[in-house]
């Protein structure tokens, strides 16, 4: 799956381990360890870059400015506005390849004909949850970083959402599933974007691979009799599309029928007509 309706953001070139893109009117220079191939650097923006992410040989790494970046810049996706910055550890607040599942998960409430409860966890700085509320669910976001749901609160600020029904959670994910499946509470849709490790608002551990089966058969038990779907996102290179859809499909559609899918998503590349994986989604959906 690719990602192709981006006006703000382009991916221009890659190569030599590193991306060249435009997010808005700027240009930046970012690592990926996915890109062995070392081709010639021909685009003229390889030289005319705002700034570059340098990785540091004892770990971490720094911006290198070459050009005046502003503190804080917006960019839209459609009727979406995220507001940016450069972050440690080379980010900048929004994975554009996500927009693909944006798409998916707007096109599954609008025409649902029905109020759509979809919980968001590990929900960043508010991309799907934007992306539900534009499209009519009322949305439950959980993250443990207060920060970063503070950021998710302005971007639905920015995105005109502010007054939709959204839950704004700091939270650790696990826990509050569990709360959750005790209080009754039930959701259409969820979508989870889990990190590789990380660590709750209370210290607490999350490892992927040990703790990501239970919690999607956490989650399935608060999944509503008519749910809509379940949209589970990796960017863990151990986790392939065939793994998380083999995991979705035990868990899932041997209980509940429907079907399940998974795939690479990815960026093209203006300069080379190709498409640069990002990660891989599996989604189970309730078929009519």
């Amino acid at each position: 799956m690719r990602t192709a309706n981006w006006k703000d953001y382009e991916l221009l070139d890659t190569s030599s381990g590193e991306r060249l893109e435009r997010w808005g009117d700027l240009i930046l220079i970012r690592p990926d360890p996915q890109i062995i191939w070392n081709t010639p650097k021909q685009h003229p923006l390889w030289r005319k870059a705002h700034a570059r992410y340098r990785r540091s040989s004892t770990g971490g790494g720094a911006w290198e400015e070459w050009k005046k970046v502003p503190p804080f810049w917006n960019i839209r996706y459609q009727d979406l506005s995220f507001q940016l910055k450069t972050m440690g550890f080379k980010h900048t607040g929004v994975f554009p390849e996500q927009a693909v599942n944006w798409d998916f998960t707007m096109e599954l409430i609008r025409n649902a004909g029905r109020p759509v409860k979809v919980l968001n966890l590990f929900a960043y700085t508010g991309g799907a949850t934007l992306a539900c509320a534009k499209a009519g669910a009322q949305v439950c976001h959980v993250d443990a970083s207060k920060g970063m749901v503070a950021w998710a609160r302005e971007n639905a600020v920015a995105s005109g959402v502010k007054d939709k029904p959204i839950r704004w959670l700091v939270d650790d994910c696990i826990k509050f599933v569990q709360r959750e499946q005790r209080r009754g509470n039930t959701y259409d849709g969820i979508i989870m974007d889990p990190p590789s490790y990380g660590r709750g608002p209370g210290g607490e551990v999350w490892k992927l691979e040990e703790q990501l089966f239970s919690l999607v058969q956490q989650c399935a038990a608060i999944l509503s009799d008519n749910a809509l779907f379940f949209l589970l996102n990796s960017y863990t290179t151990g986790l392939s599309p065939s793994v998380m859809q083999y995991l979705l499909g035990t868990v899932l559609q041997t209980r509940r029928g429907g079907s399940v899918s998974a795939d690479e998503i990815g960026l093209p590349v203006t300069s080379t007509g190709l498409v640069l994986p990002c990660g891989s989604t599996a989604i189970w959906q309730q078929t009519p």
